[in-house]
């Protein structure tokens, strides 16, 4: 018997895990924001978006931040269906926080999408000319 399909899952080529690729993000994307999250989002050629957290120590001690990283990896998971790209259209987000008190799952969900939806539509590609 072979296991269901796993379409929520998290895998490790959804992530952003290595230094060089923030780097980039931070040095060739553009930024939004929406409540106290900013999404920073740079084109990549794959057929899904990819996700990494940089979550100060401003935002409180290790306890809460590594409970709004939980918060923010569950909401990615739960949208990647929706919020999935076109071909080629995926995107590599870096989401930062400022200090906030901690909001439910729904919310953190709101400002992701809302998010994701703005850099999806302002982020240029880099291989098509402008007013493509």
């Amino acid at each position: 018997m072979t296991p269901a399909p796993r379409k929520f899952a998290f895998p490790r080529a959804l992530r952003l895990t290595l230094d060089r690729q923030y780097q980039a993000v931070r040095a060739g994307g553009t930024r939004r924001s929406a409540g106290p999250l900013t999404l920073t989002a740079l084109p990549n050629s794959l057929d899904h978006h990819r996700l990494g957290l940089s979550i100060s120590r401003r935002v409180g001690p290790a306890v809460r931040r590594n409970a709004l990283k939980r918060m923010l990896r569950e909401s990615f998971r739960l949208l990647r269906v929706e919020l999935a790209p076109a071909p080629g259209g995926g995107l590599d987000l870096v989401i930062a926080a400022r200090a906030h008190d901690p909001a439910p799952l729904s919310r953190y969900q709101d400002w992701l999408r809302e998010l994701v939806t703005k850099a999806a539509r302002g982020t240029p590609r880099p291989n098509n000319p402008p007013g493509e």
